[in-house]
Parts: C-alpha cells; sequence; structure tokens
C-alpha cells in the first residue's frame, strides 16, 4: 500500500477520535477498514506516513499541529493561538484543583506506583478526599493491589488522561525533580561590616562576618554594632579594645 493512499486515512482516524492514537492502533484500524486491500499497512508505512503529517502540519500555515501526548497522536491548535481558543471556551473546560489535591497528585506521579498509606506518611495527614477528588477526575487511577503489603492495599498511577492533560507521554518525561528545585536551593549568604547591622538588627543573636570567598572575618553580636541616625553603620568596642587604642594613639603623639 502507498503512503499516498494511507495517509489521508490516518488524518481522518486522528481527527476523529477522542482518544490518541498510536501508530499501532493505527496499523490495526487501517487493515480493518481497508480489509479487502490485499495490500495491507505496515507499522513501517504508518511511522513514516505520521512523520509526513507532521511536517506537513507544523507549516505555520496551519493553526493546528500533530503532536503526541497521552502515549498516541492527536491534532492540537498551536501554543500561540492559545488565547484565542480561550475566547471561545473560557474556564468551562479548567480543571481546578486545590494545594492538597496538587500535592497528592505530584507526590503519586513521581512516586508511582504507591498506596494510600504511602501518600500520607509523605504529606503528615488523611488523603482520602484528595485522592477521591483526583479519580473522579480521571487524573489517577488504580493500578491493582500491593500483594506484599499487609491487607493488600490498592495502588495508585497517573491516568492516560494526566498524560493527555500536562502534554507528556510517559511518565519519564515528567521534569526532573532536582532541576525543578535548582534554582530554589538556599546558599550561604554574603554579609561584611557595612550590612551586618541590617542583617542582625533586632535578631539578638551572634553573627558571622565573611568575606566574598566565604572566609569568617569576624564575630559579630547584637551590642558589638550600633546604627547611626544618618543609617551608618559603626562598631561598638569593648572596654579592653578602647584602652588599647588610646594607648596607641598616645604612643604615636
Amino acid at each position: 500500500m502507498e503512503l499516498s493512499q494511507i495517509i489521508p486515512h490516518i488524518e481522518a482516524l486522528i481527527f476523529a477520535s477522542d482518544k490518541p492514537l498510536t501508530n499501532l492502533d493505527l496499523v490495526e484500524l487501517l487493515n480493518n477498514a481497508l480489509g479487502f486491500i490485499e495490500d495491507r499497512a505496515t507499522l513501517d508505512q504508518v511511522d513514516s506516513a505520521v512523520e509526513g503529517i507532521r511536517e506537513k502540519y507544523s507549516s505555520e500555515f496551519y493553526a493546528f499541529e500533530l503532536k503526541q501526548s497521552g502515549g498516541g497522536w492527536q491534532f492540537l491548535t498551536k501554543m500561540e493561538y492559545h488565547k484565542t481558543i480561550a475566547q471561545l471556551n473560557g474556564d468551562k473546560f479548567l480543571k481546578r484543583l486545590s494545594n492538597a489535591a496538587l500535592e497528592t497528585l505530584a507526590i503519586i506521579a513521581y512516586k508511582q506506583p504507591i498506596t494510600k498509606s504511602e501518600i500520607e506518611s509523605i504529606r503528615g495527614v488523611n488523603c482520602d478526599y484528595a485522592v477521591q477528588k483526583l479519580l473522579e477526575k480521571d487524573l489517577v487511577i488504580i493500578a491493582g493491589r500491593n500483594e506484599e503489603a499487609v491487607g493488600k492495599p490498592l495502588i495508585y498511577t497517573t491516568s492516560k488522561s494526566f498524560m493527555d492533560y500536562f502534554g507528556i507521554n510517559t511518565k519519564d518525561d515528567l521534569p526532573k525533580i532536582n532541576e525543578v528545585l535548582m534554582e530554589e536551593l538556599v546558599q550561604a549568604t554574603v554579609i561584611n561590616q557595612t550590612n551586618a547591622a541590617e542583617e542582625i538588627e533586632g535578631e539578638g543573636v551572634s553573627a558571622l562576618v565573611v568575606d566574598e570567598d566565604g572566609k569568617i572575618v569576624e564575630e559579630l553580636d547584637e551590642l558589638s554594632i550600633e546604627q547611626n541616625s544618618d543609617g551608618s553603620t559603626a562598631t561598638n568596642e569593648g572596654p579592653e579594645n578602647k584602652q588599647v587604642k588610646e594607648d596607641e594613639t598616645k604612643d604615636e603623639s
């Protein structure tokens, strides 16, 4: 079977389908529809046809494109037309989740397969309501039972609807946790004597002054720094230090 024959049928199948179609799905559907043709479609032919369709609709002349999402192929409008489509649909199709449901969904996505007790041990609170809401919205599914655990509890995984909603094909496409947290890592704060007063003002604790290389210059406490009325800072010195400086001044004179 020539590609020119099967490409229109593949386009029609993907366009009419209410779920993502894989290449294997397309092979089966094509051969069932065109069963009277002796020259049956092969997986390699479908692969080539899908790639041709994808390149065709990637052109700027089309407002939609062929994308792999949710484990299969779909026709989706391009990102630059999001605001235009939003005018038509409004908030009708938005799935709103509470913070608890979002936290639960994230745990399931990254730890799947996982039981409810394991989710609760991570969150520290009961997750019955959150899990139920995620099941109702078809974002997670019950994938079986943990036969090795006491009571054989249910295990949960994300659904194809979850992958479709977030535009991914497998859980391996999720952003890595270390990449997400990379920009949020807490780093040491470098301070100097000029701004030390602002850093420790009102805290009543000692602070270490370090240079740009992270080396400790000296230790300051709340009594060693005072802020002048003009906003500048001055170091209060103890009696011993004052006496030493007075002696040095006398010697110089």
